[in-house]
């Protein structure tokens, strides 16, 4: 095998041409597994291409939607659609062409933008949170805070941050030399499965990923958790029962996305990348299902239950 090999800090930096992707090489009854984990991905690209294009034409051609609110629903929608094809076509290539090699580049790039998108899907739910906050906290002083205005320079800043962050973690793996084995266990160029892999010393690889994981999942979990605290306190304080249900009920799409999302995420990191405690075979399995299956849901349950998106689908529909 023929490795590229550059000079970098005057130490020998070895780059093979690729890796081989072998997350689902040891699972019993693979066949099984993949055609199921197709036909969820198939529908989930399908669904979510057809769905959230819908729900992007409705919020775009509509004036009336154009409100902090559906700004951050056409963000979520569009983090979706293109979270959700990052991974199938390697996926596609490996189990029905049997190919399971990714050049080292395209590796890095398939690497980078999954965990880009990740953490933009993280941040949008706590965006969503944020204007669930102002709604139901400060609904005087809504219009003044939540602007339209203000809605675009948070998601401007969170696509920067995480393209920006992202982007440096993926360049460091340029850094490390893997002149012992290139198989890779995971379903994908999994960030840690592959420094892990590396010859040389990757402290540096090993931090990144633990800041990442801590800025994407952890900060804003723990900003969604505070707002719902804040939002119960308010919430309970109302006299009528009337009016905290209706706020509460409000609040009940966007709770469900929050749990499909960060709870697999959370544990699979916290257990399998910090404690090692995960069998690497449930690891596997259990990141490739708490991929797809967010982006699935999220047109369904946060769209779908919109009352105003909900109108003008079926108006569509019917014309």
């Amino acid at each position: 095998m023929s490795f590229l090999r550059a000079v970098l800090n005057d130490s020998l930096i070895i780059h093979p041409p690729g890796f081989y992707i072998i997350g689902f090489e040891t699972f019993p009854f693979i066949s099984v597994y993949f055609i199921f984990l197709s036909f969820v991905y198939v529908i989930t690209v399908l669904f979510n291409m057809l769905f959230n294009s819908v729900v992007i034409y409705i919020i775009a051609f509509n004036h009336c939607l154009h409100t902090p609110k559906f700004l951050a629903v056409i963000n979520l929608a569009v983090i979706d659609l293109i979270l959700n094809t990052c991974t199938i076509p390697s996926m596609i290539k490996i189990f029905l062409v049997k190919d399971n090699f990714i050049p080292f580049n395209l590796c890095l790039v398939q690497m980078f933008i999954y965990y880009s998108f990740v953490s933009l899907e993280s941040f949008a739910l706590a965006i969503l949170a944020y204007d669930r906050l102002t709604a139901i906290c400060f609904p005087l002083r809504q219009n003044s805070v939540n602007t339209l205005r203000s809605m675009s320079c948070i998601i401007c800043l969170t696509w920067c941050f995480a393209l920006g962050v992202t982007a440096f973690t993926t360049g460091i793996m340029t850094r490390l030399s893997f002149c012992n084995s290139v198989r890779v266990f995971s379903y994908f160029c999994d960030y840690a499965p592959v420094f892990r892999l590396a010859c040389n010393d990757y402290t540096m690889q090993w931090f990144s990923a633990s800041f990442l994981t801590v800025m994407i999942l952890v900060g804003p979990f723990t900003f969604i958790l505070l707002s719902y605290v804040t939002i119960l306190v308010t919430v309970f304080r109302m006299k009528s029962l009337d009016s905290r249900v209706k706020a509460l009920a409000t609040c009940i799409e966007h709770v469900i996305l929050v749990a499909v999302f960060y709870i697999p995420l959370i544990t699979i990191f916290t257990i399998g990348f910090y404690l090692r405690l995960i069998d690497p075979d449930q690891r596997v399995l259990s990141l490739s299902l708490a991929s797809c299956l967010p982006p699935c849901i999220n047109p369904i349950v946060y769209s779908l239950k919109t009352k105003e998106i909900k109108i003008r689908v079926l108006a569509l529909v019917r014309k």
